[in-house]
């Protein structure tokens, strides 16, 4: 079979039917064009979804306690209390292949330093926090677990506390006050949006200081 011969019989065929030419021709760069913004929109959602997965922490487990009944009235899912900081501690002991463990207490408040203040959430976590979380700091160190042990006033601030507290001012070994406890601040964390549990948040609005100064400043 001649390749010539029948190149000229396709150009001739083209020829003689321009419009059909040209509507298979359109037909076939929008399906290719569809086929790839189609795997393109996939990619990119799966990298999403996988980003927010991979924010939680590699194999993190999230322990949260019951739901209590007074009156009638049920409070859902981590209303009843019951988890101790001493459950923290026998998961650390007790149960193999376990690395980092975090207690957490959360609540909002307003903190302030000189004569700014900002509303934000206050999270009481463990130093093995940052870690399980993935979460790197922008600058400072987090707080250590000696600094737990000894109920150290330290505390890590997120990006927009920063922002809106200290303005350009760079806040490492800076007063923040909450509660009127003052603690130290030793770093900030890198801006980060996702999502959490069952819910969204903008985690930097928050900050985090350790587990025994928030028993402390919640009572």
């Amino acid at each position: 079979m001649r390749v010539a011969p029948t190149f000229n019989v396709a150009l001739r065929a083209l020829r003689r039917n321009k419009m059909r030419s040209v509507l298979t021709a359109l037909g076939i760069i929008i399906g290719v064009g569809a086929v790839i913004a189609m795997v393109g929109i996939g990619n990119g959602a799966k990298a999403q979804v996988e980003a927010q997965i991979a924010s939680l922490g590699e194999n993190v487990i999230l322990i949260f306690p019951g739901s209590t009944t007074s009156s009638g009235i049920r409070t859902g899912w981590g209303g009843a209390g019951t988890l101790k900081i001493e459950d923290a501690e026998a998961i650390r002991r007790e149960v193999p292949g376990v690395i980092g463990v975090s207690e957490e207490v959360v609540s909002t408040t307003q903190v302030a330093a000189g004569n700014q203040n900002w509303f934000t959430r206050i999270f009481g976590e463990s130093a093995d926090y940052f870690d399980i979380r993935q979460w790197p700091l922008a600058d400072g160190t987090p707080f250590t677990a000696q600094d737990v042990r000894s109920a150290n006033k330290v505390c890590v601030i997120g990006h927009t506390t920063a922002t809106q507290i200290y303005g350009n001012e760079n806040p490492i070994g800076q007063i923040l006050r909450i509660k009127n406890v003052p603690f130290t601040i030793t770093g900030v964390l890198t801006p980060r949006h996702r999502c959490h549990a069952v819910h969204q948040r903008d985690e930097t609005r928050d900050w985090w200081h350790d587990v025994a100064q928030r028993q402390r400043t919640n009572g």
